[in-house]
């Protein structure tokens, strides 16, 4: 039997509750449904919006968006708290404030941050005073995915203890699992996200909450931020030596929630190789939104902790993420302006020592992690991912924490690309990911790298709905002479980075792997792929180019 250390409740929850109202008069509580029900059940999307439409009543600091709607065709809606409260995001231009959004129920079986965001709403109106409302505002989307939530069942995953009543499923209603679809915006939920909440609103901070899929350990809340190795090198040393750690003691000392950064043994027969933290595409939204130079942070939630426990850590965790964001404003602040502006600069003149990732590895961080593990055995069969149960047995482990990201394959980063063909998705992508684009108002040369292909090949099994292209070829140089029309991409913008994610020939999660270019790859006649030119190419120097905005 697993045993937890006890959360400690704050204060400002009894107030909160509607305990102690105005001359001593007892309000009705306004309580979630996992609070009302003694968390034997979670909120449905009807209990969620009866709770955001009450909050609205009580306190005038909340305002509600409606940020999309999900591909069930449910109403995504956003709390906007604020003191003083906004109505627009060019508000905040003028008094200073920044932006904190709180995601959760991304994976509708991973239900503790819902719950946990909606107390926190309330907990931070309804308390005299709470010090992260005078630096930030918080917009929180606390059901992103409800036609998930909508599909719970005691049943879905049955191996974690409670709620009794069930909980949703990871897939919206086109069967997407939307914390895989950050580059491709195919999904409703996320293409809202991407506009109305970071083209909008373009937060400082992002949090997504999750629940593991069963580590075995005593921590509560596990966590991680961007690793992807083409975000920003300062924004994610700060956040992997200085924001974090800070994070992590807090959340120990002062809310008595035992943490430690997410991942896995990288050998269960032998901790001592190492715990492993999570991946590196940037389809994930914690490393899309890194690429975006801010600050993104993963929480993952025990599973193996009771539904209490978890909601509790989950809620703990945000207000020690929301105490150091006060403390650290201006830092945080001046750390993504500056990472913006790297961004230009490198785009303006790429170096030869500027490059861009193309294939990644992990070493261990400077200071070793520890793991309040559980000895673990196989069940059934063994093999490369065999079930595993924890024995009881706790092993204290301190081994290396394999976190820290870096490029083991890399290309020269460019000043821009050119796309020659006419194809309105890539355009329209590109536009709602909110990267600058250019068209030539005439004719040009320039001398650019070719990537030519060797090989591609498909995936053979469907991921998302796709058959991913995995390609490798060579990047061939000369001049070329692009018609009017060609699509120019300069990375001298802050989100160049992201650009380059999404036109890199070679990138693992670039519109090649998307299948946005199979109709200019291969002939519907056969003949293979190898000697085809991909229809994207790198101009590593800047140039004077005959160029229009488009709007």
């Amino acid at each position: 039997m697993m045993k937890f250390r006890p959360l400690t409740i704050p204060a400002i929850t009894f107030l909160a509750l509607g305990l102690f109202a105005a001359g001593g008069r007892a309000e009705q509580p306004l309580l979630t449904k996992a609070e009302a029900t003694e968390f034997k059940a979670t909120s449905r999307h009807a209990d969620v919006l009866a709770f955001i439409d009450e909050l609205q009543k009580r306190s005038p600091l909340v305002r509600v968006e409606t940020i999309g709607r999900t591909a069930g065709g449910f109403d995504i809606p956003a709390l906007i708290v604020a003191d003083p409260p906004v109505t627009s995001p060019e508000q905040l231009r003028r008094d200073g404030r920044a932006v904190i959004y709180l995601q959760a129920n991304i994976h509708a079986g991973e239900v503790e941050g819902k719950e946990a965001c909606l107390m926190l709403a309330r907990d931070s109106v309804t308390a005299e005073k709470i010090p992260w409302l005078d630096k930030f505002v918080l917009v929180i989307v606390p059901n992103l995915n409800a036609d998930g939530n909508e599909k719970i069942d005691p049943r879905n995953r049955s191996y974690q203890p409670g709620p009794a009543e069930g909980v949703g499923i990871r897939t919206n209603d086109w069967n997407l699992d939307l914390n895989r679809d950050g580059m491709k915006l195919e999904s409703p939920e996320i293409s809202a996200v991407v506009k109305n909440v970071y083209l909008r609103w373009d937060p400082l901070i992002f949090v997504d909450c999750h629940t593991t899929n069963g580590s075995f350990h005593q921590e509560v809340v596990t966590y991680a931020w961007s690793v992807n190795p083409n975000v920003d090198p300062a924004l994610r040393t700060f956040m992997s030596d200085v924001m974090m750690p800070a994070v992590e003691q807090t959340a120990e000392q002062k809310y008595d929630t035992l943490t430690c950064g997410y991942g896995y043994f990288r050998d269960d027969k032998d901790p001592q190789k190492g715990w492993g933290s999570m991946e590196f595409q940037p389809r994930f939204s914690t490393n899309y939104f890194g690429l975006r130079n801010r600050f993104a942070i993963l929480i993952e939630n025990n599973v193996y902790a009771d539904f209490k426990t978890r909601v509790w850590g989950n809620y703990h965790f945000l207000e020690s993420i929301l105490e150091f964001a006060s403390v650290h404003f201006d830092e945080m602040k001046t750390i993504a302006a500056e990472a913006d502006a790297r961004a230009v600069r490198r785009g303006m003149n790429p170096e030869a020592g500027d490059v861009f990732g193309i294939e990644y590895d992990y070493r261990p961080l400077k200071t070793p992690i520890t793991v309040n593990a559980y000895e673990t055995e196989v069940l059934g069969m063994d093999g490369p991912w065999p079930r595993r149960r924890s024995t009881g047995k706790l092993t204290v482990q301190t081994v290396p924490y394999y976190a820290d990201s870096f490029s083991t394959r890399s290309v020269p980063f460019p000043a821009a690309y050119f796309v020659p063909v006419t194809e309105p998705a890539v355009l329209d992508l590109l536009r709602r990911h909110g990267i600058a684009v250019e068209r030539l108002t005439e004719a040009a040369e320039a001398d650019v790298e070719t990537f030519k292909i060797r090989e591609l090949k498909a995936a053979e099994r469907l991921y998302q709905g796709h058959r991913t292209n995995a390609v490798s070829g060579e990047y061939v140089p000369g001049r070329v002479t692009f018609p009017a029309g060609t699509l120019v991409v300069s990375t001298a913008q802050p989100l160049g980075a992201l650009a380059a994610c999404l036109l890199e020939p070679e990138s693992d999660d670039g519109l090649v792997a998307w299948n946005f270019f199979d109709k200019f790859l291969a002939s519907s006649w056969g003949g293979g792929t190898a000697g085809t030119i991909v229809p994207v190419y790198r101009l590593l120097k800047p140039a004077a180019l005959p160029t229009e905005i488009v709007r």
